[in-house]
């Protein structure tokens, strides 16, 4: 007879403390970091000649349209407690929040949610230093 039970979950270099906030608690800070977010995107395209640049935002779900390069799905996952991307570079990705570190930090790669964009945006847009606004 097969044994037929998987096992492909490894342990997570991050501690999950996601569960330790409250649901009340993750929507004040997932919101306010789409918020932020937004803001700064739309700033960073309105100042910039960038050929297709598109920023949407609505019910807790943000695209962000880069033309050849690809688009950007961030969004909320409250029942996991979490914010997920879509990178059209690096692939998909979960963070949870972890209160030690003031930050949504992904569990694979230990970065958190402001230095994935930093570094993945700095190389995909022609521009200077972008100072992306959370952590």
């Amino acid at each position: 007879m097969l044994d037929l039970e998987y096992r492909w979950q490894q342990p997570d270099p991050v501690p999950t403390t996601h569960l330790a906030i409250t649901e009340h608690e993750y929507n004040k800070l997932a919101d306010a970091t789409m918020d932020d977010l937004v803001t700064y995107l739309e700033d960073l395209g309105d100042s910039m000649e960038i050929d297709d640049f598109d920023v949407e935002y609505s019910q807790g779900v943000l695209t962000l349209s880069l033309g050849s390069v690809g688009t950007y799905v961030i969004n909320k996952q409250p029942p996991n407690r979490q914010i997920w991307i879509s990178s059209p570079i690096s692939g998909p990705e979960r963070f949870d929040y972890q209160t030690d570190r003031d930050a949504w930090i992904c569990r694979k790669t230990s970065d958190t949610l402001g230095e994935l964009l930093q570094r993945e945006l700095q190389k995909a847009l022609p521009l200077g230093n972008l100072n992306i606004p959370i952590n």
